[in-house]
């Protein structure tokens, strides 16, 4: 199972393969920003991945047009449309 490990914490998550990133950091009780609610609408729930973005699923359609409306950096992936295969490092502004 992969596991998701943090730039500014100690906490190292373990996730189920192809698992939602952003249900995962919920569900482990770690904020992520978000006014839609995880629907791919807001752009708010963007993380910086710091290793491991090979370990990430490709962008779908809705990721694409995010990051290019709102001018995400291609280091940062949209949370909530973005399933975790393998180990990752991660950090957002927020924490």
């Amino acid at each position: 199972m992969p596991l998701i490990s943090f730039k500014k914490a100690q906490t190292i998550l373990t996730v189920p393969a192809g698992s939602n990133l952003m249900i995962n950091l919920q569900a482990a009780g770690i904020p992520v920003a978000s006014s839609c609610n995880g629907d791919g609408v807001c752009a708010k729930c963007k993380i910086t991945i710091l290793e491991g973005a090979e370990n990430l699923s490709p962008e779908n359609e809705i990721e694409i047009f995010l990051r290019e409306k709102n001018e995400i950096p291609i280091h940062q992936r949209i949370s909530c449309q973005t399933k975790v295969f393998g180990d990752i490092k991660i950090d957002a502004s927020y924490w």
